[in-house]
């Protein structure tokens, strides 16, 4: 197994570490049995315009892209040949979004991730607001199509005191089957409990809006300030863009961590369908207790997902997120597929008219 020499962890100031093999990065036999002949491996920490910056023979160094290859993204692992990037070696999972606008296309914000912590704050300086509860069922639908793990983290849980409880349970609502931790990175709490799903080998990216203290849990978590933070905005609680650009840090504690620029509009990337089922498992299964085997939840007789928002049992905002993260869905993959397009336009046309017909408001 290569062994590298990393003096110092990606310029950032961290304690220099010891040497150590490539398995620290997440190096093993599968990626090595993709690595061709005559090159060595080298691991993304990121990415700029004319190259990127890869972790290659115990340094850090600026690397040009061959222009024969797939553009790399931070995560990857790669073959570099007499100076160049020659090959982008197949991704263990990888994070993608989908682009907005109708001919844009999808992006690869992270690869070889472990662990998806999906960041959102449990509070805003200078406005109460809680934890956008729709936000994160967007980033979970991304996180569960990638492969990886996701994990919910509520930073900024001081500023919430006693009502911590109430919230987590609110997201966890909105986050069946994941595990959801509140975060305050100033005092230490909860630092350790995210320190816990990395270790030697294991990656994690962090996703969420600017302001939600990504940048200084990296800061937690590596003991000390390598990334730079800035405060909220009083006057709207939004937050600046202090992280510009995906970033991959070793943490001296052991584990990879990927910082990423807030995000303020994220679209699903193909046809979402298992990561939209794993965010929505309550409603797949009071869907299965339909009459009907395609009920479109919008009036039907004997439909238990409405006759469980009438009795309490499901929010209607749930129902609402189902409907609106679906239709989305749909429309993404639409964008390639004339026969779905055309599909997609009738059933909607039928929902709607279905749901103007009953009384009830549109998701």
């Amino acid at each position: 197994m290569p062994h590298v020499c990393f003096p110092s962890p990606l310029s950032k100031g961290l304690p220099a570490l010891t040497s150590f093999d490539l398995t620290t990065l997440g190096w093993d036999d599968t990626f090595a049995a993709e690595l061709p002949a005559g090159s060595v491996p080298g691991k993304i920490a990121r990415v700029h315009s004319s190259g990127a910056v890869v972790i290659v023979d115990g340094q850090e160094r600026h690397i040009e892209f061959s222009s024969r290859i797939t553009l790399p993204c931070v995560g990857d692992w790669v073959a570099v040949h007499d100076g160049t990037i020659v090959t982008v070696l197949p991704r263990r999972t990888a994070l993608v979004r989908g682009g907005v606008a109708e001919d844009s296309l999808s992006q690869t914000l992270a690869s070889n991730v472990d662990v998806i912590f999906v960041v959102e704050p449990s509070s805003i300086e200078g406005r109460r607001g809680d934890p956008n509860l729709g936000r994160i069922e967007r980033l979970l639908a991304l996180a569960w199509e990638s492969g990886a793990t996701p994990v919910v983290l509520l930073t900024k849980s001081d500023l919430v005191g006693e009502r911590i409880g109430e919230i987590v349970s609110a997201v966890m609502g909105a986050a069946p089957g994941v595990d959801v931790h509140p975060v305050c990175s100033v005092t230490g709490d909860g630092v350790d409990i995210v320190a816990s799903y990395l270790g030697v080998g294991r990656t994690a990216v962090l996703v969420g809006p600017s302001g939600a203290g990504k940048s200084t849990l990296v800061n937690a978590l590596a003991g000390v300030d390598v990334m730079e933070t800035q405060q909220v905005r009083a006057s709207d609680g939004r937050g600046r863009h202090t992280t510009v650009h995906r970033e991959l840090l070793v943490l001296p504690r052991g584990g990879l961590i990927i910082d990423t620029p807030g995000i303020r509009r994220v679209s699903l990337s193909g046809d979402g369908g298992e990561g939209l089922e794993a965010v929505f498992t309550d409603i797949e299964e009071l869907a299965g207790q339909c009459r009907f085997d395609d009920c479109g939840h919008t009036g039907e007789p004997d439909c238990a997902v409405l006759e469980a928002i009438e009795s309490g049992e499901l929010p209607q905002r749930r129902l609402d997120s189902w409907f609106k993260l679906n239709r989305e869905a749909e429309w993404v993959a639409s964008r390639t597929d004339a026969r779905l397009r055309q599909e997609r336009g009738r059933r909607w046309k039928v929902i709607h008219k279905e749901m103007r017909r009953s009384g009830r408001h549109r998701p």
